[in-house]
């Protein structure tokens, strides 16, 4: 598969969301075990790898840093700002705020090179949209970066088709992170058009339903234990109930995958990067295993018959993709 574009730079269309190795899906990777996936996935042509300063509260840009000190010229490094941890008096977490300020960005910047041990970041998201400050605001700070030579290209995460076409008039925006999979397609009623409108590229996360689309799970087989976030009230789409209907919605990925000889993931990822040739999808792993198949939808090619069958899909789908909190902080 050709590379695609991110604003003046290209990239394979699979990159590595690489969240999970510090944070939120379970405890964090051993560092050695990490880095050695990591080059690994260079060594497989990846050059996209996504991260962000909430992931492990830096502990994932550091890891980055530390696994492409020696190979920065071969990778593209993206990651975010935005959301902040609150601490109580005693230092613990107790829960997160967005502050999208030029101030919030300033400090949070410098930590993202130093903890990345890199000079200029390839792609500076804003992480969450911040409603208390005007965006035009912060993405002209953002862009103040651009001009420092600090960061190559500027995005938005999770905001509404209306915010990006403010934010662009503002500063061009290279990209834009949104969840999008077989699964989740709201934004292909206005965002998608706004991002070809203003030459954007849709950097699609989650494009295997957080796991879902796998066909890894089964009711026996569901996530759960310490420091997994798809449990409780945070996922809906993992709720008891809404689970085990989602399950069965994966017999059709399972079906049109089998006619490929292809494992189902496969097939959710060649769906994604189907869809236009400005999206390219970041799955995230923590084993080389499911890294080696991810980059195997590279040779998928549906058909429409399989496309339209694969599309009915997400009008079935039981749970919306956050809980309401989570819901509250996108498309805005």
């Amino acid at each position: 598969m050709d590379q695609r574009n991110i604003g003046d730079f290209s990239v394979f269309p699979i990159g590595l969301g690489c969240m999970g190795l510090s944070a939120f899906y379970g405890p964090p990777t051993e560092q050695a075990e990490a880095i050695n996936l990591l080059h690994k996935a260079i060594d497989l042509g990846v050059n996209h790898f996504d991260t962000a300063e909430m992931y492990g509260m830096g502990a994932n840009e550091k890891l980055l840093g530390e696994a492409f000190a020696d190979r920065r010229e071969k990778v593209r490094i993206a990651t975010k700002f935005g959301p902040k941890f609150l601490f109580d008096e005693n230092g613990k977490p107790t829960g997160t705020t967005i502050d999208g300020t030029p101030e919030n960005m300033r400090r949070a910047v410098e930590n993202s090179l130093r903890y990345l041990q890199t000079d200029v970041i390839d792609l500076y998201y804003l992480h969450r949209v911040d409603p208390k400050v005007p965006i035009e605001e912060t993405v002209g700070a953002m862009g103040q970066l651009v001009g420092e030579g600090k960061v190559r290209a500027i995005g938005l995460s999770e905001a509404s088709a209306e915010t990006i076409k403010r934010a662009h008039a503002t500063h061009p925006i290279s990209a834009v992170q949104s969840e999008y999979s077989i699964f989740s397609r709201d934004i292909e009623t206005d965002i998608l058009p706004t991002l070809r409108a203003i030459g954007a590229t849709l950097v699609a996360y989650s494009p295997l339903g957080r796991g879902l689309l796998t066909g890894a799970m089964t009711t026996d087989n569901k996530p759960g234990g310490e420091g997994e976030y798809r449990q409780g009230a945070m996922q809906p789409r993992f709720a008891d109930g809404a689970y085990e209907a989602n399950l069965a919605l994966v017999d059709e990925v399972k079906a049109v995958a089998s006619t490929h000889d292809a494992p189902p993931g496969q097939v959710a990822l060649a769906w994604v990067l189907g869809r236009a040739d400005n999206i390219v999808a970041i799955p995230g792993t923590t084993k080389l295993k499911n890294l080696q198949s991810n980059l195997g939808a590279a040779d998928i090619a549906l058909s429409g018959d399989e496309i339209g069958r694969l599309n009915t899909l997400a009008d079935k789908v039981q749970g919306a993709r956050y809980n309401e909190q989570g819901m509250s902080a996108v498309n805005r």
